[in-house]
């Protein structure tokens, strides 16, 4: 049985012959290996185009600044299912992705979605405050978190935001998405009763936005970005294993609470 559209049977990324491999319509080892970096294969990848200076700095800058955050679940998950299999470095990288949602590694695209709908209320007209203080109100009335704002230990600032922006200025492409971004920031006490620092999941969008990145690959920044951690984090868990400590951890740190049999008494080594 057939599901979905049928009609649409191409893809213009990539195709090869005997002598030749072609990437985006350029020649893989004549013209990009070697004379291109990754950063700038990604947005050509992307969008078919090479990326101008001030796109691929503004890019490699975001990539930089959400590699690594510590032993967050995404990189124990990993951890821990190489400690399991360690034959199946792939699946230990997957297993550290799959966690990628609206608290981890997902808040860009939902910041970025955010900025997206602010802009189109000023390009209808309204001005900056007033198409923040309607979306933002949006948000409010249906419950929604405001993504990219808070977190739990740069309350005051974030310093990867900070350099991001400065970044984007260095590289002279702040524009309406950053200019945005600080207003939502700005008007925060006011709308929702306090105030929230703009963190890195929404620096990153706001600046990436500016130079046109594409706004549905946003996810896959922070994506192709922790993809590189989490490979130094397995590299480092083959010589250096913790999988099985934090796995021990997470049992000491939970309290069963359900019934039990009379007479039970739990295994000291909980």
């Amino acid at each position: 049985m057939k599901i979905g559209r049928q009609e649409l049977r191409n893809s213009a990324i990539s195709t090869s012959n005997q002598d030749t491999i072609l990437v985006r319509g350029r020649d893989l080892a004549g013209t990009l290996i070697g004379s291109i970096g990754f950063t700038e294969h990604f947005w050509l990848l992307l969008t078919g185009a090479l990326p101008s200076a001030m796109q691929r700095r503004v890019l490699d800058a975001t990539l930089v600044a959400i590699a690594e955050h510590g032993l967050v679940p995404s990189v124990q998950a990993a951890r821990m299912t190489l400690a399991a299999a360690p034959e199946a470095l792939q699946g230990a990288v997957a297993a550290g992705i799959l966690g990628c949602g609206s608290v981890i590694l997902g808040s860009s695209e939902a910041a970025g979605q955010l900025f997206i709908q602010i802009a189109a209320e000023i390009a209808g007209g309204a001005d900056i405050d007033a198409a923040v203080t309607r979306v933002v109100g949006e948000y409010r009335a249906a419950r929604r978190a405001i993504p990219g704002y808070g977190h739990p230990l740069h309350k005051q600032a974030d310093p990867r935001a900070l350099r991001l922006f400065q970044v984007a200025s260095e590289a002279g492409s702040s524009g309406t998405h950053a200019a945005i971004a600080h207003a939502v920031e700005r008007l925060l006490p006011q709308l929702i009763g306090r105030p929230l620092a703009l963190n890195v999941s929404g620096a990153i969008p706001a600046v990436l936005l500016d130079v046109g990145y594409p706004p549905a690959a946003l996810k896959g920044v922070p994506i192709l970005a922790r993809t590189a951690s989490l490979i130094a984090h397995l590299l480092e868990e083959c010589s250096r294993p913790i999988g099985f400590v934090l796995s021990h951890a997470a049992a000491q740190a939970i309290t069963y609470d359900g019934e039990l049999p009379a007479g039970f008494k739990a295994s000291d080594d909980e």
